[in-house]
């Protein structure tokens, strides 16, 4: 199941049906994009998680609700051309920000039959972004006592007790292992898409069996969809529930994702996009897979509206804060699916930009890929290619944002525009700042002395703020004279200028002085009251 490393190969097509809603607190705007025809398609109610997620948004208050409603132009051009571009019957991008859905673009049709055209509702397959919901449902169980990241797999599933692992002293498969994509397995995208219609008694005769390694567990990241099925196992056998129940029962319905499950055909025909292959120049309609033993890798349907809702209450976990926590996972469970393994790599960033932006550090999280990206910081993403489907995901979690679109093309990969539409919104200067850290308590009063001792040419101003090490480490004699070479160079300075936390107890500063300027950095040692352990000062070369 491609899961958004590379992006498949793509051909040419012509202009067809777009429909691009803005969503700006109460103003819905619609237009044509190269279409022959304008369709006002209904976007259902949109996102009222209680005062849960109200809570997150206001954390963040940014700017988007004062936006007009051209103001996404680039973005709907970046997906129009993707769309054209990698010849797609239908595609569908929402952008979420602020804690609500506050844009969709619909593009083309639902099925080449009834040429229904693609809405807000409309449901498509999500492939392997279905694994983030399988990840966190994991973790819940985790919370409730009920399962141990760390505990042998085979503690919960019995089968795979007489395995024969590759080498005499490989470790058994953690429950860790098959969130991290580190159990062993050979990658398995072609056969693993499908699996999805496995029926769990010859899913059972398989791991009986025993399945090959390409490695001992613990020593390599290698994707796997078996990995996955594996912790729908997991999930169905210690909840005591089908693995789509215990979903929907732990998340899909209490986020207010009703029409989103594991059975394609249970839908309205209406609702439902199918699924195409462009092969010998023509299109090959896809078999829609049912329910089965491989679902927990990518087996879940949903739409533009309602997955916006999953993507707010993922972001809604971002920033640790105080305050009630009474949504059903916890906020610092929710953020331990960006906890990487231990196998990072470096790559490229998705789209246009990433030929001349710099290489991201990725590693695989528990459902998500955690990334840093020079311009966009943290990153959690995943993509999803399925038999008749491709989709990406994008979350800026320190900046309250998150980008996705689903498409009706086998392995359409929609990552490229997904990351493209981020980047225009940063040089647009419309993406929204990440989060700072506030400047109080120790932190400020250390960052006043430092201005102080600076001011008096002396670390005395500092009294009780030094720590233990502070004057063992450089005395206070070496401190005048290194502050008087200092000031000698630069001159007076202005030391009121705001410092940027780096964290609650270390920051860095820049001051403007007579005749240059002055960068800093305070680190306060984990003691109660924090005090100054490190102090760092010099002039900025020119």
């Amino acid at each position: 199941m491609y899961m958004g490393y590379g992006n498949p190969p793509q051909t040419k097509s012509s202009p067809r049906n777009a429909r691009i809603f803005t969503i700006i607190g109460d103003t819905r705007h619609s237009a044509s994009h190269g279409g022959d025809q304008v369709v006002m398609a209904r976007l259902g109610t949109l996102l009222a998680l209680t005062g849960i997620l109200c809570g997150a948004a206001a954390t963040h208050a940014q700017s988007f609700a004062g936006m007009p409603p051209d103001s996404f132009a680039a973005t709907d051009r970046i997906f129009e051309e993707f769309f054209l571009d990698a010849h797609i019957p239908g595609l569908a991008y929402g952008l979420v920000a602020d804690g609500r859905l506050i844009h969709v673009g619909t593009f083309g049709v639902q099925d080449l039959e009834s040429r229904r055209p693609v809405s807000a509702d409309t449901l498509f397959r999500i492939a392997s972004m279905t694994k983030a919901f399988t990840a966190l449902t994991v973790l819940k169980l985790r919370d409730d006592g009920r399962v141990r990241l760390d505990a042998p797999a085979d503690e919960y599933v019995p089968e795979l007790r007489g395995w024969k692992y590759p080498t005499d002293d490989s470790p058994r498969i953690r429950v860790r292992d098959l969130l991290n994509h580190t159990a062993g397995f050979v990658s398995d995208d072609p056969w693993g898409d499908r699996q999805t219609p496995l029926p769990e008694q010859d899913f059972t005769q398989l791991l009986r069996g025993g399945v090959p390694f390409t490695r001992a567990p613990a020593m390599a990241y290698e994707y796997s969809n078996l990995g996955y099925a594996l912790l729908g196992r997991i999930v169905t056998n210690v909840s005591k529930q089908p693995y789509a129940e215990t979903i929907a029962r732990t998340l899909l319905r209490p986020l207010g994702m009703q029409s989103s499950g594991f059975v394609a055909d249970a839908a309205p025909r209406e609702r439902r996009a199918l699924g195409y292959r462009w092969e010998d120049d023509t299109w090959r309609l896809e078999p829609t897979l049912g329910p089965g033993a491989f679902g927990a890798m990518g087996g879940l349907q949903t739409s533009a509206n309602e997955y916006a809702k999953w993507v707010v209450f993922l972001l809604s976990a971002w920033p640790p804060r105080d305050g009630a926590d009474t949504a059903m996972v916890r906020r610092a469970t929710v953020r331990e699916l960006s906890l990487g393994s231990n196998f990072p790599r470096v790559r490229a960033r998705f789209g246009h930009s990433g030929k001349d932006a710099c290489r991201q550090a990725a590693t695989y999280g528990m459902g998500m890929i955690v990334a840093v990206d020079c311009d966009l910081g943290f990153t959690l993403s995943h993509g999803g290619g399925y038999p008749g489907f491709g989709s990406h995901v994008l979350l800026l979690p320190d900046r309250g944002v998150g980008i996705f679109a689903l498409a009706n093309r086998t392995y359409a990969g929609p990552s490229a525009p997904v990351w493209d539409a981020a980047v225009a919104l940063l040089k647009a200067g419309v993406l929204p700042a990440e989060r700072t850290v506030a400047v109080a308590g120790d932190l400020a009063n250390a960052y006043h002395a430092a201005g102080a001792m600076y001011a008096t040419g002396g670390v005395a101003a500092g009294g009780d703020l030094l720590a233990m090490n502070f004057l063992l480490d450089r005395s206070a004699d070496g401190w005048a004279r290194d502050l008087a070479k200092l000031k000698a160079q630069v001159g007076d300075c202005d030391t009121t200028a705001a410092p940027i936390a780096t964290g609650a107890l270390s920051g860095t500063f820049t001051w403007r002085c007579s005749h240059g300027r002055v960068q800093g950095s305070l680190e306060l040692a984990p003691t109660r009251p924090a005090r100054i352990q490190e102090l760092k000062l010099s002039a900025i070369a020119p």
